[in-house]
Protein backbone atom coordinates (compact mmCIF):
# COMPACT_ATOMS: atom_id res chain seq x y z
CA UNK A 1 0.00 0.00 0.00
CA UNK A 2 0.82 3.60 -0.77
CA UNK A 3 0.93 4.21 3.55
CA UNK A 4 3.20 1.32 3.99
CA UNK A 5 5.74 2.52 1.74
CA UNK A 6 5.65 5.98 2.68
CA UNK A 7 6.31 4.86 6.18
CA UNK A 8 9.30 3.16 5.21
CA UNK A 9 10.54 5.94 3.35
CA UNK A 10 10.16 7.72 6.92
CA UNK A 11 12.20 4.99 8.38
CA UNK A 12 14.93 4.87 5.83
CA UNK A 13 15.20 8.91 5.67
CA UNK A 14 14.03 10.99 8.88
CA UNK A 15 16.14 11.45 11.54
CA UNK A 16 17.00 9.46 14.72
CA UNK A 17 15.03 12.11 16.54
CA UNK A 18 12.33 12.20 14.25
CA UNK A 19 8.37 10.67 15.65
CA UNK A 20 7.63 8.28 13.16
CA UNK A 21 4.10 7.73 11.56
CA UNK A 22 4.17 4.08 12.28
CA UNK A 23 5.01 4.46 15.80
CA UNK A 24 2.14 6.83 16.92
CA UNK A 25 1.06 6.57 20.38
CA UNK A 26 -2.41 6.36 18.70
CA UNK A 27 -6.02 7.24 18.92
CA UNK A 28 -8.62 7.66 21.94
CA UNK A 29 -10.43 5.68 19.18
CA UNK A 30 -8.85 3.70 16.91
CA UNK A 31 -8.77 3.89 13.20
CA UNK A 32 -8.81 1.52 10.43
CA UNK A 33 -5.72 2.97 8.78
CA UNK A 34 -5.83 4.53 5.39
CA UNK A 35 -4.64 3.09 2.13
CA UNK A 36 -2.88 6.35 1.39
CA UNK A 37 -2.24 8.65 4.09
CA UNK A 38 0.06 8.00 7.29
CA UNK A 39 -1.67 8.85 10.51
CA UNK A 40 -0.54 12.32 11.35
CA UNK A 41 -1.78 13.41 7.35
CA UNK A 42 -4.92 12.10 8.06
CA UNK A 43 -4.55 14.34 11.40
CA UNK A 44 -3.77 17.29 9.21
CA UNK A 45 -6.67 16.75 6.82
CA UNK A 46 -8.99 16.63 9.63
CA UNK A 47 -8.02 20.16 11.15
CA UNK A 48 -7.73 21.59 7.81
CA UNK A 49 -11.45 20.88 6.38
CA UNK A 50 -12.90 21.30 10.15
CA UNK A 51 -15.20 24.56 10.90
CA UNK A 52 -13.05 25.67 13.77
CA UNK A 53 -9.84 26.46 10.94
CA UNK A 54 -12.37 27.89 8.56
CA UNK A 55 -13.69 30.29 11.64
CA UNK A 56 -9.79 31.37 12.12
CA UNK A 57 -9.89 33.83 9.19
CA UNK A 58 -12.39 35.92 11.11
CA UNK A 59 -10.55 36.13 14.28
CA UNK A 60 -8.37 38.61 15.45
CA UNK A 61 -4.55 38.05 15.12
CA UNK A 62 -3.30 41.66 16.78
CA UNK A 63 -5.35 44.63 15.67
CA UNK A 64 -8.97 44.70 16.00
CA UNK A 65 -11.04 45.49 13.26
CA UNK A 66 -8.26 47.16 11.09
CA UNK A 67 -8.55 48.63 8.30
CA UNK A 68 -7.11 47.16 5.17
CA UNK A 69 -7.05 43.88 3.40
CA UNK A 70 -3.29 43.10 4.52
CA UNK A 71 -3.63 43.16 8.26
CA UNK A 72 -3.08 39.43 9.60
CA UNK A 73 -5.96 37.18 10.71
CA UNK A 74 -5.71 34.36 13.38
CA UNK A 75 -5.88 31.88 9.91
CA UNK A 76 -2.90 33.52 7.89
CA UNK A 77 -1.01 33.75 11.15
CA UNK A 78 -1.64 30.26 11.42
CA UNK A 79 -0.33 29.46 7.34
CA UNK A 80 2.55 31.34 8.52
CA UNK A 81 3.14 29.40 11.43
CA UNK A 82 3.19 25.82 9.55
CA UNK A 83 5.41 27.62 7.07
CA UNK A 84 8.19 28.12 8.79
CA UNK A 85 7.33 24.94 11.07
CA UNK A 86 7.94 22.95 8.30
CA UNK A 87 10.76 24.25 6.26
CA UNK A 88 13.02 23.56 10.07
CA UNK A 89 11.31 20.07 9.83
CA UNK A 90 12.31 19.18 6.42
CA UNK A 91 15.95 20.65 6.91
CA UNK A 92 16.67 18.52 9.96
CA UNK A 93 14.29 15.85 8.35
CA UNK A 94 11.95 15.95 11.12
CA UNK A 95 8.34 14.70 10.19
CA UNK A 96 6.85 16.93 8.30
CA UNK A 97 3.50 16.02 8.37
CA UNK A 98 3.26 15.84 12.01
CA UNK A 99 4.67 19.25 11.97
CA UNK A 100 2.15 20.66 9.61
CA UNK A 101 -0.74 19.10 11.45
CA UNK A 102 0.37 20.56 15.01
CA UNK A 103 0.72 24.22 13.08
CA UNK A 104 -2.45 23.95 11.31
CA UNK A 105 -4.26 23.09 14.44
CA UNK A 106 -2.47 25.53 17.29
CA UNK A 107 -4.99 28.13 17.83
CA UNK A 108 -8.09 26.26 16.99
CA UNK A 109 -9.07 27.36 20.90
CA UNK A 110 -8.77 31.09 20.25
CA UNK A 111 -11.02 32.95 20.98
CA UNK A 112 -12.58 36.45 19.25
CA UNK A 113 -10.62 39.86 19.56
CA UNK A 114 -7.49 37.71 19.79
CA UNK A 115 -5.88 38.09 23.78
CA UNK A 116 -8.40 40.62 24.56
CA UNK A 117 -11.12 37.58 24.23
CA UNK A 118 -9.08 35.55 26.18
CA UNK A 119 -8.11 37.84 28.99
CA UNK A 120 -12.13 38.24 29.03
CA UNK A 121 -12.85 34.31 29.48
CA UNK A 122 -9.93 33.81 31.96
CA UNK A 123 -11.16 36.40 34.07
CA UNK A 124 -15.07 35.26 34.01
CA UNK A 125 -14.13 31.45 34.28
CA UNK A 126 -13.98 30.05 37.66
CA UNK A 127 -10.87 27.62 36.84
CA UNK A 128 -9.50 30.22 33.93
CA UNK A 129 -8.83 29.56 30.40
CA UNK A 130 -5.92 29.60 27.77
CA UNK A 131 -6.01 29.04 24.28
CA UNK A 132 -3.46 26.01 24.08
CA UNK A 133 -5.73 23.73 26.26
CA UNK A 134 -9.03 24.95 24.63
CA UNK A 135 -7.59 24.29 21.49
CA UNK A 136 -7.23 20.73 22.16
CA UNK A 137 -10.79 20.80 23.70
CA UNK A 138 -12.13 21.78 20.47
CA UNK A 139 -10.30 19.21 18.69
CA UNK A 140 -11.57 16.40 21.69
CA UNK A 141 -15.03 17.48 22.27
CA UNK A 142 -16.78 20.28 20.66
CA UNK A 143 -15.32 19.58 16.22
CA UNK A 144 -17.75 17.28 14.35
CA UNK A 145 -21.07 17.62 15.91
CA UNK A 146 -19.35 17.11 19.70
CA UNK A 147 -17.75 13.85 18.21
CA UNK A 148 -14.25 15.49 18.23
CA UNK A 149 -12.07 15.03 15.58
CA UNK A 150 -9.71 11.80 16.91
CA UNK A 151 -6.65 13.09 16.66
CA UNK A 152 -3.23 11.31 17.76
CA UNK A 153 -1.37 11.82 20.85
CA UNK A 154 0.79 13.39 19.51
CA UNK A 155 -0.80 16.27 17.47
CA UNK A 156 -2.49 16.80 20.67
CA UNK A 157 0.47 17.02 22.75
CA UNK A 158 2.04 19.79 20.38
CA UNK A 159 -0.80 21.77 20.30
CA UNK A 160 -1.21 21.78 24.19
CA UNK A 161 2.46 22.92 24.40
CA UNK A 162 3.01 25.42 21.79
CA UNK A 163 2.94 28.32 23.38
CA UNK A 164 5.30 29.63 26.86
CA UNK A 165 4.64 28.78 30.58
CA UNK A 166 3.76 25.12 29.39
CA UNK A 167 5.85 22.31 29.41
CA UNK A 168 7.69 21.71 26.03
CA UNK A 169 6.07 19.04 23.71
CA UNK A 170 7.21 15.79 23.56
CA UNK A 171 8.56 15.39 20.12
CA UNK A 172 10.40 17.62 18.40
CA UNK A 173 8.42 18.18 15.79
CA UNK A 174 6.04 19.77 18.22
CA UNK A 175 8.86 21.85 20.32
CA UNK A 176 9.48 23.44 16.25
CA UNK A 177 5.99 24.85 16.08
CA UNK A 178 6.23 25.98 19.28
CA UNK A 179 9.53 28.01 17.98
CA UNK A 180 7.68 28.68 14.51
CA UNK A 181 4.95 30.61 16.57
CA UNK A 182 7.15 33.12 18.22
CA UNK A 183 9.49 33.72 14.92
CA UNK A 184 5.71 34.57 13.11
CA UNK A 185 3.93 36.49 15.29
CA UNK A 186 7.03 38.84 16.49
CA UNK A 187 8.14 39.61 12.76
CA UNK A 188 4.69 39.73 10.68
CA UNK A 189 3.19 41.62 13.83
CA UNK A 190 6.19 44.13 12.91
CA UNK A 191 4.80 44.29 9.91
CA UNK A 192 1.38 44.88 10.87
CA UNK A 193 2.66 47.68 13.48
CA UNK A 194 4.44 49.53 10.85
CA UNK A 195 1.46 49.28 8.34
CA UNK A 196 -0.46 50.66 11.02
CA UNK A 197 1.23 53.59 12.19
CA UNK A 198 2.19 52.02 15.48
CA UNK A 199 6.03 51.92 14.26
CA UNK A 200 8.34 52.92 11.92
CA UNK A 201 11.33 50.88 10.30
CA UNK A 202 13.77 53.38 12.67
CA UNK A 203 11.93 52.43 15.81
CA UNK A 204 13.29 48.83 16.01
CA UNK A 205 15.99 48.49 18.57
CA UNK A 206 19.21 48.66 16.43
CA UNK A 207 21.70 45.42 18.18
CA UNK A 208 18.26 43.55 17.39
CA UNK A 209 18.28 44.25 13.91
CA UNK A 210 22.12 44.26 13.65
CA UNK A 211 21.92 40.34 14.24
CA UNK A 212 18.80 39.17 12.79
CA UNK A 213 18.26 41.68 9.75
CA UNK A 214 16.52 44.66 8.97
CA UNK A 215 14.09 43.16 7.05
CA UNK A 216 11.38 40.12 7.89
CA UNK A 217 12.62 38.49 5.10
CA UNK A 218 16.39 38.49 6.58
CA UNK A 219 15.00 38.24 10.23
CA UNK A 220 13.53 35.05 9.38
CA UNK A 221 16.18 33.21 7.20
CA UNK A 222 18.50 34.39 10.17
CA UNK A 223 16.36 33.16 12.93
CA UNK A 224 15.51 29.39 10.67
CA UNK A 225 19.15 29.14 9.48
CA UNK A 226 20.28 29.82 13.35
CA UNK A 227 17.78 26.69 14.60
CA UNK A 228 18.67 24.40 11.68
CA UNK A 229 22.35 24.53 12.36
CA UNK A 230 22.13 24.60 16.05
CA UNK A 231 19.23 21.50 16.60
CA UNK A 232 19.54 17.47 17.25
CA UNK A 233 18.31 15.91 19.84
CA UNK A 234 16.12 19.37 20.69
CA UNK A 235 15.18 22.58 18.80
CA UNK A 236 17.54 25.26 19.96
CA UNK A 237 18.33 29.18 18.50
CA UNK A 238 22.44 30.12 18.54
CA UNK A 239 22.57 32.05 22.07
CA UNK A 240 23.57 35.59 19.93
CA UNK A 241 20.29 34.72 18.05
CA UNK A 242 18.04 33.87 20.97
CA UNK A 243 18.80 36.96 22.85
CA UNK A 244 18.22 39.52 19.81
CA UNK A 245 15.26 37.54 19.16
CA UNK A 246 14.08 37.79 23.00
CA UNK A 247 14.86 41.43 23.38
CA UNK A 248 12.84 41.61 20.16
CA UNK A 249 10.04 40.08 21.78
CA UNK A 250 10.23 42.13 24.46
CA UNK A 251 10.25 45.70 22.51
CA UNK A 252 6.74 44.58 20.59
CA UNK A 253 5.12 44.20 24.10
CA UNK A 254 6.65 47.10 25.48
CA UNK A 255 5.65 48.91 21.90
CA UNK A 256 2.52 47.13 20.17
CA UNK A 257 0.76 44.88 22.66
CA UNK A 258 0.29 47.16 25.22
CA UNK A 259 0.14 50.22 23.32
CA UNK A 260 -2.59 51.93 24.56
CA UNK A 261 -3.03 53.59 21.01
CA UNK A 262 -3.13 50.33 19.06
CA UNK A 263 -5.35 48.44 21.40
CA UNK A 264 -7.79 51.27 22.51
CA UNK A 265 -10.65 49.21 21.62
CA UNK A 266 -9.88 45.99 23.60
CA UNK A 267 -11.68 47.24 26.30
CA UNK A 268 -14.93 47.20 24.50
CA UNK A 269 -14.13 44.15 23.15
CA UNK A 270 -13.61 42.22 26.71
CA UNK A 271 -17.21 43.78 27.63
CA UNK A 272 -18.66 42.26 24.63
CA UNK A 273 -17.09 38.76 25.74
CA UNK A 274 -18.14 39.42 29.18
CA UNK A 275 -21.35 40.30 28.18
CA UNK A 276 -22.38 37.46 25.82
CA UNK A 277 -20.81 34.85 28.87
CA UNK A 278 -23.02 36.60 31.57
CA UNK A 279 -25.91 36.53 29.37
CA UNK A 280 -25.84 32.70 28.18
CA UNK A 281 -25.21 31.75 31.66
CA UNK A 282 -28.07 33.25 32.55
CA UNK A 283 -30.09 31.94 29.79
CA UNK A 284 -28.10 28.08 28.74
CA UNK A 285 -31.70 27.45 27.22
CA UNK A 286 -30.97 29.66 24.21
CA UNK A 287 -27.80 28.01 23.47
CA UNK A 288 -27.42 26.11 20.07
CA UNK A 289 -28.32 22.54 20.69
CA UNK A 290 -24.63 20.93 20.49
CA UNK A 291 -24.18 23.73 23.73
CA UNK A 292 -26.90 22.99 25.75
CA UNK A 293 -25.62 19.19 25.53
CA UNK A 294 -22.13 19.97 26.40
CA UNK A 295 -23.65 22.36 29.60
CA UNK A 296 -25.24 18.79 30.42
CA UNK A 297 -22.07 17.12 30.48
CA UNK A 298 -19.90 19.51 31.34
CA UNK A 299 -21.68 22.28 33.19
CA UNK A 300 -22.83 25.53 31.77
CA UNK A 301 -20.34 27.47 32.26
CA UNK A 302 -17.97 25.04 30.61
CA UNK A 303 -20.63 25.55 27.46
CA UNK A 304 -21.12 28.86 27.56
CA UNK A 305 -17.11 29.11 27.58
CA UNK A 306 -17.19 26.48 24.74
CA UNK A 307 -19.97 28.61 22.55
CA UNK A 308 -18.14 31.68 22.95
CA UNK A 309 -14.75 31.31 22.30
CA UNK A 310 -15.48 29.39 19.27
CA UNK A 311 -16.68 33.08 18.08
CA UNK A 312 -15.53 34.53 14.78
CA UNK A 313 -15.09 38.42 15.92
CA UNK A 314 -18.62 39.56 13.05
CA UNK A 315 -20.35 36.80 15.09
CA UNK A 316 -19.78 38.13 18.47
CA UNK A 317 -20.51 41.58 17.79
CA UNK A 318 -23.40 40.61 15.96
CA UNK A 319 -24.77 38.29 18.48
CA UNK A 320 -24.18 41.28 21.01
CA UNK A 321 -26.09 43.90 18.89
CA UNK A 322 -29.02 41.14 18.77
CA UNK A 323 -28.78 40.83 22.23
CA UNK A 324 -28.26 44.28 23.74
CA UNK A 325 -28.95 47.15 20.74
CA UNK A 326 -32.77 47.93 20.61
CA UNK A 327 -34.33 47.49 17.50
CA UNK A 328 -36.39 50.60 15.51
CA UNK A 329 -39.66 49.60 14.94
CA UNK A 330 -41.58 50.28 11.47
CA UNK A 331 -44.76 49.45 10.36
Amino acid sequence: MIREDYEERERQYLSPYACLSAETRGRVRPLTPCEIRTEFQRDRDKILHSNSFRRLKDKTQVFLSPLGDHYRTRLTHTLEVSQIARTIARALRMNEDLTEAIALGHDLGHTPFGHAGERALNRLRPYGFRHTIQSVRVVDHIENNGKGLNLTYEVKNGIACHSDHVPEAQTLEGRIVRIADKVAYINHDIEDAIRGGVLTESDLPYDCVYVLGRTKSARLTTIIKSVVENSSDDIRMSREVFLAHSRLKAFMFEMVYTNSNAKEEEERAEGIVQALFEHYCRHPHQLPILYRRMAEEYGTESAVCDYVAGMTDQFAVDCFKGLYVPKFWTR
